[in-house]
């Protein structure tokens, strides 16, 4: 079972408000991909969470497009910022990016996003969402949803 932003967003809306915010935080974060001989591939990347989804935009032909074309999988995780602190936890999504090439849905995009063209976009349905923090200097607290089951929260001293 698979899901998008939207349907995340309703079902845990305080973690998916936490994660957007992380997000938000910085404007370039980490993507991995698998090449074609299957080991992990980690490229820089923007994202954007409009109209109840998470898009990933991509130049041309760039590897990591290329790697989503031949397998969707990937994980994302948001840039921890500097130092040690890591505001807001440390936040990774992971799920099948699926290329979006309706004229009509690139062409809002483009509007509301203005990157270079031409571009790949992709649509992500998320697998998992997970945040990772600490809690009273003390726990180390975990937090994993996926689809279809209720935020799960892990606490370890």
């Amino acid at each position: 079972m698979t899901k998008n932003w939207a349907a995340f967003v309703t079902a845990e809306p305080d973690l998916a408000k936490r994660v957007e915010e992380r997000f938000g935080a910085f404007t370039h974060h980490i993507l991995a991909t698998l090449r074609k001989d299957g080991s992990p591939r980690t490229t820089g990347l923007e994202v954007r969470f409009l109209n109840g989804e998470l898009w990933l935009g991509m130049m041309p032909d760039s590897l990591k497009a290329l790697d989503l074309r031949r397998d969707p999988r990937f994980a994302l995780q948001a840039n921890p910022g500097e130092g040690q602190s890591m505001g807001g936890g440390d936040v990774r999504i992971s799920g099948r990016a699926i290329e979006v090439t309706d004229p009509e849905t690139k062409a809002g995009y483009g509007e509301e996003v203005e990157p270079p063209e031409p571009f790949h976009l992709f649509r992500t349905e998320l697998t998992e969402v997970v945040r990772t923090y600490v809690e009273d200097d003390k726990y180390l607290v975990v937090e994993v949803w996926k689809p279809g089951e209720p935020v799960r929260v892990i606490k370890r001293t």
